[in-house]
């Protein structure tokens, strides 16, 4: 659950997803879905939370901080059953506050709900609940859902039957983990644009945003959940049904690009060999004479290993990350604000010192981040500084779950290539084409959603729309 009004502070980056995890009939069901979402760290670091049931009552922990952090020994004493959800946030719609942490569950009702993505528009499930009398105040787009299915469980409905019949009010993109005490049920969106599959698990099943959590819990990967697709898991086994109305999937192509671990599959692919693609495209795009070609760590490091392969040139770490400033550390004045990049990289000189320096990064949002890295190696000694993005110009803002400034905020919107350039102090600055992203991942462009470089949502934004301007630049 992520909503694309929020800005991004600091951060040059498009910030992560949520994550959710899901085990259905396995023995201590909440410590398989612990390591499930320690494996999904990367999509959400400011709250996690499991909600589990024993068949008799939902049992709920969560709060705010890394999965390290959130859990205690004795928490797990009473997240007991063989059916259990969690989820991690990076949180933007509803703010940070406690009482939006997820799963989202009530104490006493019949259900818990896990949520990656975002509805635009939540219009249709606020009046659905206004007419059922339900009050909707201060209600975020995880929780209206929430809501919508217990209504119709509380008129007798089964879970999947109540999820079934509130679908069409999902005006938007989410992956759903919803659970009752006896049911699991998986969902996607008409377009499938968050990414979630489904694997076997000592005579269970588990469900992950991506699937290196399934290979963390040593499950058995058997599909990744189509678009418009509910999967339930019951005592009859696994069922899958089709509540939409056949469109095609539209998975977004930022999972690629940035957001999912280079170990996880999508669509049969590889991520971490897709990024490698993404750099020998760069390549073949803009040869570039250079000493040496570096990553800004860590997703981009595929790709720049990708361009020193197809180009011959050497490929060294120039900046080193360090693991320990994550995205919740304080900085509680602008001058260490101004100093975040200094802290989160540092410079190797030995490798930069007199040399023409291709950087290799996965995409540039507001370019002041990027700015803040070129002047930081030809402040270590670097000759010259390329810029090259293994991803096209980020043009538009994202409602499906990518936090995102507001348009107005994105660089590429307002400012050429060329003035790019300027901005951030580069020699050179160089995006991959749209057909050569598209052409690295292998599979066809109509199976993914890139609304963030054209324009195109798949997925009715509704009255978001009236936000945005045609990019010409």
């Amino acid at each position: 659950m992520s909503d694309a009004d929020a800005g991004i502070t600091d951060c040059d980056h498009l910030q992560e997803k949520c994550a959710v995890f899901g085990i259905y009939n396995c023995h201590n069901a909440s410590r398989e879905v612990y390591f499930g979402l320690y494996s999904l760290q990367h999509r959400g670091q400011e709250s996690s939370g499991i909600a589990s049931t024993d068949g008799k009552k939902i049992h709920l922990h969560t709060s705010t901080g890394l999965v390290a952090q959130v859990y205690q020994e004795n928490d797990f004493d009473h997240l007991v059953g063989k059916i259990a959800i969690g989820h991690n946030r990076y949180s933007t719609s509803g703010g940070t506050l406690h009482q939006h942490n997820q799963p989202v569950h009530k104490i006493g009702d019949p259900l818990a709900l896990a949520h990656n993505g975002n509805l635009p528009s939540t219009k249709a499930l606020e009046k659905f609940l206004t007419e059922k009398g339900v009050d909707v105040h201060g209600l975020n787009d995880s929780e209206l859902m929430y809501e919508a299915i217990k209504y119709e469980m509380g008129q007798g409905k089964s879970l999947s039957d109540a999820v079934t019949y509130t679908y069409h009010l999902f005006t938007g993109a989410f992956a759903l983990l919803v659970m009752s005490k006896d049911e699991l049920v998986a969902l996607q969106d008409p377009y499938g644009i968050r990414p979630l599959s489904v694997g076997k698990l000592n005579g269970g099943f588990a469900f992950s945003s991506e699937t290196c959590a399934l290979d963390t819990v040593n499950a058995e990967f058997i599909k990744d959940i189509g678009a418009g697709e509910m999967v339930v898991a019951n005592k009859d086994g696994l069922k899958t049904y089709n509540l939409s109305k056949g469109e095609e999937r539209r998975l977004d192509i930022f999972e690629f690009v940035y957001f999912a671990r280079p170990d996880s599959k999508l669509l049969g692919k590889r991520i971490y060999e897709v990024r490698q693609n993404f750099g020998k495209t760069l390549a073949e795009e803009f040869p570039i004479e250079a000493d040496v070609v570096i990553p800004v760590p860590e997703s981009a490091i595929p790709a720049a290993i990708g361009y020193s392969m197809a180009s011959g040139i050497q490929y060294q770490q120039g900046l080193i990350k360090n693991r320990y400033i994550g995205r919740t550390f304080i900085m509680p004045d602008q001058r260490l604000r101004d100093k975040s990049v200094q802290m989160k990289l540092i410079p190797v000189p030995e490798v930069l010192e007199g040399k023409r320096v291709i950087v290799v990064d996965d995409s540039i949002v507001r370019g002041t981040t990027t700015g803040k890295i070129v002047k930081m190696l030809r402040q270590a000694g670097a000759k010259e500084v390329h810029v090259i993005i293994s991803s096209p110009p980020v043009k538009y803002p994202d409602f499906y779950g990518i936090n995102t400034p507001y348009q107005k905020d994105l660089i590429a919107a307002n400012k050429s290539i060329a003035e790019i350039c300027e901005f951030i102090g580069a020699d050179s600055l160089n995006f991959i084409s749209y057909e050569g992203m598209i052409r690295s991942t292998g599979l066809p462009k109509d199976v993914f959603n890139t609304s963030m470089f054209n324009g195109k949502y798949p997925l009715d934004i509704k009255e978001r729309a009236n936000d945005l301007k045609t990019v010409t630049l």
